[in-house]
């Protein structure tokens, strides 16, 4: 019997429309990071370090590259002989015809008979598209012991980012006792981190509510956690310390990248004790010419040096030509940088080639550029 009967559900279908081009033709936990990685590993390894063996990963948007990605599981150690990686995307019912995910909450309710086949009893529900290290079992001690119907992870944050979250309100002892979403004057820190472990049989009858309900959004912050509240349900906060990025947006995704440059980053991929996996690189070694520098930065396998690197991240297969110059950026699988560029605080997508002598972003605290085949060739 898998342990404790906890099924983890990675919502990953959403279109990450502040990420641009990075995101028109591949889903937003498909989305490279960290000189190797893609987003999806990091829930991925966290599963898999975490003793969860049920995945499922529940796509939708632009999917075809992340299912096929995803239904390798032997990447992450998840193809044990009673689990794996399943990757639940919409699909028509009889009687009921096809119908889109309509909400966080939706998706899984179209998916509950996944969760009996698997005999939940917990069931995890994680977003695909955040940068963290995390162990669930931990969570799940915690939510045992509190004996909850629902926990939800949360972090510490300023009044000032508070505004950004769904904000958990509690009593002395963590219990949840009101949640706000965004709101204009915070009572507390406590953002959600959309994370969150349910009782199963609690969340199912939630679920099974909510979609008969036509006025619900079939949201997990706007409909299921006021639900439980509603019914005077025991939520408890779990609050997290350690490294967590929602990488959204251009400038969260780049400064999540730089994070991993900085002295002690508290990701640390390289601590052997919880490993980030991902697809193994048949890639040949990374080759700094003689005409090549780098100072502070990750060089994957397959890239050629021949510039000047400086406090980025550089993707495989990379060609930097002699002159080059990449300096605070976030270079992409199979980018070639011509004789004599110049990129600064850019982000640039797979595959794009820098014409010699062109220069792409600025300095000091210059906006963060994304450079993509539409605008490479701009000065």
């Amino acid at each position: 019997m898998r342990k404790d009967n906890m099924v983890a559900m990675i919502l990953a279908g959403g279109r990450g429309s502040r990420l641009y081009d990075l995101t028109k033709k591949v889903a937003k936990p498909a989305v490279h990071f960290g000189g190797k990685y893609r987003i999806i590993d990091f829930p991925l390894s966290n599963c898999a370090n975490s003793g969860v063996s049920v995945v499922g990963v529940l796509t939708q948007y632009e999917n075809v590259l992340l299912n096929s990605y995803v239904a390798r599981d032997q990447h992450w150690g998840l193809d044990s002989k009673d689990g794996g990686v399943f990757v639940l995307s919409p699909r028509e019912k009889d009687g009921a015809g096809f119908g889109l995910y309509q909400g966080t909450a939706d998706a899984i309710t179209q998916n509950i008979d996944f969760l009996d086949q698997m005999e939940a009893e917990y069931v995890l529900i994680l977003s695909g598209d955040h940068i963290y290290k995390m162990d669930y079992d931990l969570m799940l001690e915690e939510h045992k012991k509190n004996q909850a119907d629902c926990t939800i992870a949360v972090l510490q944050v300023t009044l000032k980012e508070a505004t950004r979250f769904g904000i958990m309100n509690t009593n002395e002892n963590d219990e949840i006792i009101e949640f706000e979403e965004k709101p204009k004057n915070p009572k507390s820190n406590l953002a959600s981190m959309g994370i969150y472990i349910f009782s199963y049989k609690t969340f199912k009858k939630i679920l099974i509510s909510d979609d008969k309900n036509p006025e619900s959004s079939h949201d997990f912050g706007n409909d299921i956690i006021p639900a439980l509240l509603a019914e005077n349900k025991k939520i408890m906060a779990y609050r997290f310390k350690g490294y967590w990025k929602d990488v959204g947006t251009v400038d969260s995704l780049w400064e999540s990248n730089l994070d991993l440059l900085k002295p002690n980053n508290r990701l640390d991929l390289g601590d052997t004790s919880w490993k980030i996996y991902t697809e193994d690189n048949d890639s040949l070694p990374h080759i700094i010419g003689d005409y090549g520098s780098v100072n502070n930065a990750y060089v994957n396998q397959g890239s050629i040096i021949n510039g000047y690197v400086e406090n980025s991240v550089i993707f495989s297969g990379v060609v930097i030509e002699k002159g080059a110059r990449v300096v605070d950026s976030v270079i992409m699988p199979g980018v070639t940088v011509k004789e004599n560029a110049s990129i600064t605080r850019c982000i640039v997508q797979e595959d794009v080639t820098i014409l010699a002598n062109k220069v792409h972003g600025d300095g000091d605290n210059a906006p963060i550029k994304l450079v993509t085949k539409k605008n490479s060739k701009e000065v």
